[in-house]
């Protein structure tokens, strides 16, 4: 799947999330690496994924940077769920296209998270920056042991 079977508290959230993503799944995202509050994701642009200009449709950098900013926020082991966001396109994407998106936390308190997001191509350009806040509500992924 996502990791091997020795897994991190951020890893098991994200595997956890990424087994109900069906959006994601769709995309063929691929999740590169998982931290508390930063992750790395990558994807491939498809020929359906072209608007009719024959780029990517916006929604496809979009997308990936809203996965790596709900991966990223739920690393902690917490449930969040984004309240604000937006992004900037500042070069278009081609399909074959490998699109890389690095989530990063800005700021955390007890309920506000905020997070940029660099989305680069395989030329290390970047393609777009998003940022995104999240609340971080007061229920855990997983049960904490005593």
């Amino acid at each position: 799947m996502f990791f091997m079977p020795d897994k991190s508290l951020p890893e098991k959230v994200v595997s956890k999330m990424y087994e109900a993503d069906w959006f994601s799944q769709w995309l063929g995202i691929e999740c590169v690496k998982v931290e508390q509050g930063y992750c790395v994701l990558r994807m491939a642009i498809r020929k359906e994924m072209l608007n009719g200009f024959g780029i990517a449709h916006g929604g496809i950098t979009y997308s990936l940077a809203d996965s790596a900013l709900a991966f990223a926020s739920n690393s902690h082991g917490r449930m969040s769920i984004s309240i604000e966001t937006s992004i900037s396109h500042t070069v278009s994407l081609k399909e074959g296209d490998i699109i890389t998106a690095i989530a990063e936390e800005m700021n955390l308190s007890n309920k506000i998270g905020i997070y940029q997001v660099t989305i680069k191509n395989q030329k290390e350009e970047t393609v777009a920056l998003f940022k995104g806040t999240v609340y971080r509500t007061s229920k855990n992924w997983f049960e904490e042991k005593k």
